[in-house]
């Protein structure tokens, strides 16, 4: 993932190439140049170096840090995947406590955490959809939910809603990443009032009616669907995207599993093991 700092509002296309990854808001700087693209898609970040913390900060993060540790070594058989391919830790890290699903009973969730404007969700996209269509087990729920840590995220994330909202999540879905990233149009304005307004230009040229538009984009279920986003993303502790979490217990994404095909593998294979319990 390319590490670099979300500016809320930024209109040009430098925001393709912005973070995939949570990072509090810069100071005011000299503009920089872009950075270069990702060698591979499947390559792991590099972590954000942090400031310098108190000691007694620091204490609390080391205790913190053994405690998930001391979680990771002491999982019971049930939380590791039979076979020795997959470690707890490396390549999926479990969820403590377990975070409640929103399915029916006999099934497992399988969320996608997601940014429009993410190019790496971009390129996990045709291995979510081919797994979709031929490899996804019939007991998996497949969830998307849209990133809503700044002004920008939010406002895509109210998009995709809208465009659930309306009916249109499967047919549009696609289409409205390739407008974000290969269109050269992010689809924000200025402000909340002028990126509602590019969206609904767009969706009107994907013959949405703009009074339908507007309504589903302000109405109660879709605000309902932001405030469950907000709060996944919280529980989750999502601090980079695509990320995948199955059933509320375990997280993982590209780079902890080895690439798209292996993610893809290893969420069947921890679905599978969810369901056996």
């Amino acid at each position: 993932m390319v590490r670099r700092a979300l500016a809320t509002g930024l209109l040009s296309v430098s925001l393709l190439l912005a973070s995939c990854a949570k990072q509090p808001a810069p100071a005011p700087a000299e503009p920089t140049p872009p950075p270069a693209a990702p060698a591979a898609a499947e390559t792991a970040a590099a972590p954000v170096a942090a400031p310098a913390a108190s000691p007694a900060v620091a204490d609390a993060e080391t205790s913190k840090a053994d405690a998930k540790l001391e979680n990771l070594t002491q999982l019971t058989p049930q939380d590791q995947l039979p076979g020795g391919r997959w470690q707890p830790g490396k390549n999926y890290q479990p969820i403590v406590p377990a975070q409640p699903t929103n399915v029916p009973a006999g099934k497992v969730e399988v969320v996608e955490v997601f940014w429009f404007g993410c190019p790496h969700c971009l390129a996990l996209e045709p291995f979510l959809q081919s797994w979709q269509k031929s490899s996804k087990p019939a007991f998996v729920e497949f969830v998307r939910v849209p990133v809503t840590w700044q002004a920008p995220h939010k406002s895509h994330a109210r998009f995709f809603y809208t465009l659930q909202a309306l009916g249109h999540e499967q047919d549009l879905f696609e289409k409205a990443f390739d407008a974000v990233q290969k269109g050269g149009d992010m689809l924000l304005g200025d402000d909340d009032a002028g990126s509602e307004a590019k969206q609904a230009k767009w969706a009107a040229s994907q013959g949405i009616d703009a009074d339908e538009f507007s309504r589903a984009y302000h109405s109660f279920g879709v605000n309902a669907s932001m405030q469950r986003a907000e709060q996944l993303v919280r529980r989750y502790s999502v601090t980079g995207v695509p990320t995948v979490v199955v059933n509320g217990k375990f997280l993982t994404d590209v780079g902890m599993a080895g690439g798209q095909a292996q993610l893809i593998q290893l969420l069947n294979d921890l679905a599978t093991a969810e369901k056996r319990r």
